[in-house]
Formats: C-alpha cells, structure tokens, sequence
C-alpha cells in the first residue's frame, strides 16, 4: 500500500513540478529561433482537451454502467 502511495504521491509531484516550471516560462511565440529558448515542457492546451476527452468518455460509461 506503501508502494502504491508513493508512486501516485511520486506522479503528483512531477506534474506539479512540471506546471510550475512551466508556468514561470513564457512561450507566447510558437515558432522561429526565440521559440527554443522559451519553450515548455507540456503543451497544456492540447493535456486539458485530452483530460476533458477522458473525463467525459468516463461518466458516459459511469451513466452506461450504472443504468444496468
């Protein structure tokens, strides 16, 4: 159980990590020379619409489920 905790403890912390770094950085250009040195690690546009996608297809199959 330990084991289990840690690792998701050990997930939340990365992305935490990661959305703080990348929060400090500005990337207002998408493409040229300056978009190499302010580039981020997540492209947080496209990990929300693919967050929302799953969520969504989870409480369709929640309301699928639990109609049975």
């Amino acid at each position: 159980m330990r084991t289990f905790f840690g690792m998701i403890l050990g997930a939340l912390l990365l992305a935490g990590g990661v959305y703080v770094y990348d929060s400090m950085r500005t990337s207002s250009v998408a493409n040229g020379d300056i978009a190499t040195g302010n580039r981020t690690i997540v492209n947080w546009d496209v990990a929300k619409a693919d967050w929302d996608a799953l969520r969504d297809r989870a409480h369709k199959d929640w309301v699928r489920i639990s109609q049975r």
